[in-house]
């Protein structure tokens, strides 16, 4: 297969095939992707989230460790993209099998980043509603507003990793002069004294906020092989992974948790409005939401193209189907379980991880030459997976994505172990009989 194919025009074209080098980016704009998706809405709820049941000093160590554990992912599936030069699904052909990658992994990711596509969507649709009908006075339902900036979001992903690079270019700096911003007006009005000194009306554990957090960006953890995939080297990979994801990902969430202090509230559009700049704090939870929309719908449309085993060029039409169903979601309100949702993300996420750095960096001791699309479905990596997200699920001490990880990535090598030692056996048996006819 030719894989120096040039993508034909500004349109990226590239899917599930592997990056050539010579179209590899510097890792700076790789990590301006991550900050974009990074600075979201939902960040902010995360920290409005996390001061609902902890102290601030609490709420914001939670929120450090819990973005720490998933970098820590992330940088191993990176690094995995950048040897690879291939998306998350294509990559997890090794571990799950092409049949159980391209339908069951695709199925569970592209259900999640479709799913937040819908919460960010519903979030901007009720923030732009809100605020026209309050401030200015003009009346646009929740739904319109849904499918309008829905539609205009999904543009950006269609046309691929250039356009998401281009608005991050610009949207990041507006958004971080917001977080500043809002963080200083908070301090300024109300003391740090009076910050420090919050409690929580429903105080939740320490964990629970830990587990909050990674649930918050355990997609981002688990795709960033659609992104490291054009990194120059592993270098590269994991320097966009941390300084993209970590310094501004504990930011945000400060900003967020310190606004919701003051608003007495996790909803955003409650807290812009309360700052008292209710326009321009419009325009920046939209592009905050653009930005990280962009990456869902991306992300989305290569897991459909794997999923209904599309050709490369159909990844934009596959990119359109994705946005639309999360717009779609966000329109009948997927918003209103938000909370439940970021859960079950956690628990169903998160495995795919785990089983995923056990095949590439245990078993196949990080080694490129030695991963290979498996034929078939490889049911040890797609058990491991389910082990993960039961023990995710049902097992409620410590926190719940972390013992996803680590149970499935334990369960994979184990079950390798099994299939290598069966292997064995039945060759060896093999050729004992060609010996003895």
């Amino acid at each position: 297969m030719n894989t120096e194919k040039k993508n034909d025009g500004f349109i990226e074209k590239h899917a599930l095939e592997s990056i050539p080098q010579s179209e590899r980016k510097h890792w700076v704009s790789i990590a301006l992707i991550w900050i974009g998706a990074i600075i979201s809405v939902s960040s902010l709820m995360v920290g409005g989230v996390l001061v609902s049941g902890l102290p601030l000093k609490q709420a914001l160590l939670a929120g450090f460790v819990g973005y720490a554990i998933v970098v820590l992912f992330m940088t191993f599936q990176g690094v995995q993209g950048a040897d690879l030069g291939r998306p998350t699904v294509s990559s997890a052909s090794s571990a799950f099998g092409k049949s159980g990658a391209s339908f069951i992994i695709s199925f569970v990711i592209g259900i999640s980043v479709m799913g937040w596509f819908g919460v960010q969507t519903s979030i901007t649709g009720s923030a732009f509603s809100s605020i026209m009908n309050d401030w200015l006075g003009v009346n646009i339902s929740f739904q319109l507003s849904a499918a309008i900036w829905g539609a205009i979001m999904l543009m950006t992903a269609v046309y691929g990793y250039k356009a998401l690079a281009y608005l991050n270019y610009v949207a990041v700096p507006a958004l971080l002069l917001m977080a500043i911003y809002g963080t200083y007006s908070v301090v300024s009005n109300f003391g740090m004294d009076a910050l420090l000194s919050y409690t929580p009306a429903a105080p939740f554990s320490f964990l629970q906020g830990v587990a909050i957090t990674v649930g918050g960006f355990a997609v981002g953890g688990v795709i960033a092989p659609d992104y490291s995939r054009y990194a120059e080297n592993r270098k590269g990979a994991i320097l966009s992974s941390v300084l993209g994801v970590l310094p501004m990902g504990v930011i945000l969430l400060s900003a967020g948790a310190l606004m919701a202090i003051t608003a007495g509230s996790a909803d955003m559009t409650q807290v812009v409005s309360n700052l008292g700049f209710p326009l321009i704090g419009l325009m920046i939870l939209i592009l905050a939401t653009w930005t990280t929309n962009a990456v869902n719908a991306y992300s989305g449309g290569i897991a459909l193209t794997s999923m209904f085993h599309l050709k490369d060029d159909k990844r934009p039409m596959a990119t359109a189907i994705a946005g639309i169903i999360g717009t779609v979601l966000a329109v009948v309100g997927i918003m209103n379980h938000f909370i439940p949702f970021l859960l079950v993300l956690t628990t169903g996420i998160s495995p795919i991880a785990g089983v995923m750095i056990a095949d590439y960096w245990i078993i196949r001791k990080g080694d490129p030459s030695k991963w290979k699309e498996e034929e078939g479905v490889r049911w040890t990596g797609v058990i491991s997976w389910l082990i993960g997200f039961a023990v995710g699920y049902f097992v409620h001490m410590g926190s719940a994505p972390v013992n996803a990880i680590v149970v499935a990535m334990i369960a994979n090598v184990i079950l390798n172990k099994f299939e290598n030692k069966d292997t064995g056996s039945k060759e060896e048996s093999n050729t004992d009989k060609e010996v003895s006819a």
